[in-house]
C-alpha cells in the first residue's frame, strides 16, 4: 500500500546510528547487574553459556537480515510473519512484540527509579521513573534523528565501560599493577572448582538468564525504513552481532573472572562495581551506577521507538485503529508514541504502589514474548526460503548460514529455554500468564478478521 510523501518515514538514521543501535540492543542491564547472580549459579562456565546463547542469537539475526535484504519494510518481522506464515501471525507477532517492549520499557523505567536512589535515596523511585518516561517520549516525538543521537551516546557509554574493564584487566594481568596485581591471573577462571563448580544442571538453568539479556538485539530490523542505506548498513550490523557478543559479554566475563575468583563476587549488586572497587578506582560504584542508568534509559528509549513503529504497522494493516498510525509533520508516529507513553505509565503506577516487587512483576510478562518473536523470525525465514526454492521469489543476496538445518536447531533451543522457565520459581510466572495472553490475542485477531478482509503485505 503506497502512501503520500507526508506519510512516509524520513531516512534520517545514519550508519553510525544503526551500528550503535545494534550494539546497544546487544548490551543490556543484565550484563552489568544480572551477571553477578548468574556467576554464583553457574561459575566461570557462564562464559561458555553466553557464547552458546550468542551463537543462537546470531543465527536469528542472520535469518532477519536475509528477510530485510529481500524486503526492507517498517514493522519488519510482523510483516514477514504475515507474508510467510499467515495473517494471524502478523497480528500475533505485532501485538506480542508491542507488549514485550511495553513491559520491558516499564521494567527499565523501574530500574531507572531504583538506580537514582543511589544518589537520591530519599526520593521515591516513581518520580525519576516518570521523569525518564516523559523525557524519552519527548525525544522520540521531536525527530527520529534525535532518537538516533540519544541512542548513539547511550550505547557509547556502555561500550566504553566494558572496553575499559577489558583493557584494565589485560594491563593488570600483563604488568601486575593495582591492588589486584598479586592475585589476578587467567588461572582464576578454572582454579576454583573448575568451569562448572555447581554441576551441569545449574549451567542449563542459566540459559534463561542469558537469553533474556539479549532481548532488543532484533530491534535493528525496525530501523530498516528510516535508514539512509539499508542494503549496505543492515548486513554489516547483523554480521557484527556475533563479534559484539564475544567482545562485550564473553570478553567482559573473562576479564572479571580473571581479576577476581568467581566465588568472591557478591550475589547481589554489580560484579563490575566489585571489580573496579578492588582495582582501586575511586567512585567505582558511582561510575557503574551511571553506566547502568544509561543502559536502562537506552532500553526504554528503544522500547518507545520500537512499540510506536510496530503500532503504526498494525494500524496500516487494519489491526489497530487507523488514527493511531498517522505521522506528524516531523514524520514520527506521534499518536502511537502517545499510546505507548500511556501504556508505560502503568509501570510508574506499579513503582508507586509496589516499588519492591515492580521489577519482578513486570519482567516476567516479557520473557515468553521475546522468545516467540525470535521463533517467528526463524519460521518466517523458513517460509521465505521455501518460496525461493519454488522459484516464486528471488533469493536474497544475504543468506542465513546452514539453513534450513540452523533454523530447526534455533527453534529447538528456544523451545528448550521455555521449558527451563518451569524450573525456576522466579520465571515460572511467565508460563502462568502466557495462556491468558494467548487467548486475548486470539480473541483480538478474530474480532479484527470479522471486521475487514485480509490485505496484501505493504511494500516500503
Amino acid at each position: 500500500m503506497s502512501q503520500p510523501a507526508a506519510e512516509e518515514y524520513r531516512k534520517d538514521l545514519s550508519t553510525r546510528h544503526i551500528n550503535m543501535i545494534a550494539i546497544g540492543g546487544a548490551i543490556g542491564v543484565g550484563l552489568f547487574l544480572g551477571s553477578g547472580k548468574a556467576l554464583h549459579q553457574v561459575g566461570p562456565g557462564l562464559i561458555l553459556v553466553y557464547g552458546i546463547g550468542g551463537l543462537i542469537i546470531y543465527f536469528v539475526m542472520r535469518a532477519l537480515g536475509e528477510l530485510l535484504m529481500y524486503r526492507p519494510v517498517s514493522g519488519s518481522f510482523a510483516e514477514y510473519a504475515g507474508e510467510f506464515v499467515g495473517p494471524w501471525a502478523r497480528f500475533a507477532v505485532g501485538w506480542g512484540y508491542w507488549l514485550v517492549w511495553i513491559v520491558t520499557g516499564m521494567a527499565e523505567i523501574t530500574a531507572v527509579g531504583e538506580y537514582f536512589q543511589f544518589w537520591f535515596p530519599h526520593v521515591p523511585q516513581w518520580i525519576p521513573a516518570l521523569g525518564a518516561l516523559i523525557v524519552l517520549s519527548g525525544v522520540n516525538l521531536i525527530a527520529v534523528k534525535l532518537f538516533g543521537e540519544f541512542e548513539f551516546w547511550f550505547a557509547l557509554i556502555k561500550v566504553l565501560a566494558i572496553i575499559g574493564l577489558i583493557v584494565l584487566a589485560a594491563a593488570i594481568l600483563a604488568f601486575g599493577f593495582s591492588d589486584l596485581g598479586d592475585t589476578a591471573s587467567l588461572s582464576n577462571i578454572w582454579a576454583h572448582g573448575g568451569l562448572f563448580p555447581n554441576g551441569a544442571a545449574s549451567s542449563l538453568l542459566a540459559f534463561q538468564i542469558v537469553m533474556f539479556a539479549f532481548v532488543g538485539v532484533e530491534m535493528v530490523g525496525q530501523t530498516a525504513s528510516e535508514s539512509t542505506n539499508p542494503q549496505k548498513v543492515l548486513p554489516r550490523a547483523v554480521n557484527s552481532v556475533i563479534w559484539r557478543i564475544l567482545i562485550f559479554y564473553v570478553g567482559a566475563l573473562i576479564a572479571l573472572t580473571a581479576l577476581v575468583p568467581w566465588n568472591q563476587f557478591p550475589v547481589s549488586g554489580s560484579p563490575f562495581v566489585h571489580a573496579f572497587t578492588l582495582i582501586g578506582i575511586p567512585a567505582a560504584a558511582g561510575v557503574i551506577n551511571f553506566v547502568v542508568t544509561t543502559a536502562a534509559l537506552s532500553s526504554c528509549n528503544s522500547g518507545i521507538y520500537s512499540t510506536a513503529r510496530m503500532l503504526r504497522t498494525l494500524s496500516e494493516d487494519g489491526q489497530a485503529p487507523r488514527a493511531v498510525g498517522r505521522l506528524s509533520t516531523r514524520a514520527v508516529p506521534a499518536r502511537a508514541i502517545g499510546v505507548t507513553f500511556c501504556a508505560m505509565l502503568i509501570g510508574v503506577v506499579l513503582n508507586y504502589v509496589v516499588p519492591e516487587q515492580a521489577f519482578t512483576y513486570i519482567t516476567s510478562a516479557s520473557t515468553v514474548g521475546a522468545i516467540f518473536t525470535w521463533a517467528m523470525i526463524v519460521i518466517s525465514h523458513l517460509g521465505y526460503r521455501r518460496k525461493v526454492a519454488r522459484g516464486e521469489l528471488e533469493a536474497s543476496p544475504f543468506r542465513m548460514p546452514l539453513a534450513p538445518l540452523s533454523n530447526y536447531v534455533v527453534l529447538a533451543f528456544l523451545a528448550f529455554v521455555v521449558v527451563l522457565l518451569a524450573f525456576d520459581a522466579e520465571t515460572r510466572i511467565a508460563l502462568y500468564i502466557t495462556p491468558p495472553l494467548a487467548i486475548a490475542v486470539a480473541v483480538g485477531y478474530l474480532a479484527v478478521r470479522r471486521r475487514q478482509p485480509e490485505r496484501e503485505p505493504a511494500r516500503d
